[in-house]
């Protein structure tokens, strides 16, 4: 595991599509070409690839992210974050609306970080600047649906959310679990 380095954390907006693209296509288009559209409406639009869709959405002010750039300026991680309008898909629906938490005003759907930078500090500084960016946003209830690692073994690709103890460091609590290691947690965050 490398140091941390010097992070930069911007909002993925259209001055910083073209590292958050270059940082997607890097690494397959993300879970075999997802391009963090999962959780947007409409994920697979007539006759339009998720890249464009992707750019559409952030171009348009729809697609909301916090990008962390490391010291040379490259992209290497995201904490994607908007309104349960903007992300309406969640993992885990059918346990979740069984006995639906309060509505959110945010939801955090997906956290990622290049391969080769993991276990460098770069999802901390996502989610704080997501946290940060929704403050200034207004703030509100903040919402996700992670998975528990403590005491097992998690593959990678039900990491995507991130962990539940990577938001309990943010004072994210567990409102109830919805899945065999997935829990809804949230936290208020206040308007900067």
């Amino acid at each position: 595991m490398s140091e941390p380095g010097p992070y930069e954390v911007r909002p993925l907006d259209a001055s910083t599509w073209d590292a958050f693209a270059e940082l997607v296509e890097r690494n397959n288009g993300i879970f075999g070409g997802c391009w963090c559209m999962g959780y947007h409406p409409k994920a697979d639009r007539d006759g339009t690839s998720r890249r464009e869709a992707k750019e559409d959405l952030v171009r348009t002010g729809r697609a909301h992210a916090a990008l962390v750039l490391d010291e040379e300026g490259v992209a290497q991680g995201w904490c994607q974050y908007g309104s349960p309008e903007e992300l309406p898909n969640i993992k885990n629906r059918r346990a979740y609306d069984k006995d639906a938490p309060p509505r959110p005003d945010w939801r955090i759907t997906c956290v990622y970080v290049d391969r080769k930078h993991r276990g460098q500090g770069i999802a901390r500084a996502a989610l704080e600047g997501a946290l940060d960016q929704i403050a200034r946003a207004g703030g509100g209830l903040v919402e996700a649906v992670s998975e528990v690692t403590d005491g097992r073994e998690a593959q990678g690709r039900f990491l995507f959310s991130a962990t539940v103890e990577l938001f309990e460091d943010f004072g994210f609590t567990r409102g109830r679990q919805v899945g065999k290691h997935a829990w809804v947690v949230s936290r208020v965050v206040d308007p900067a």
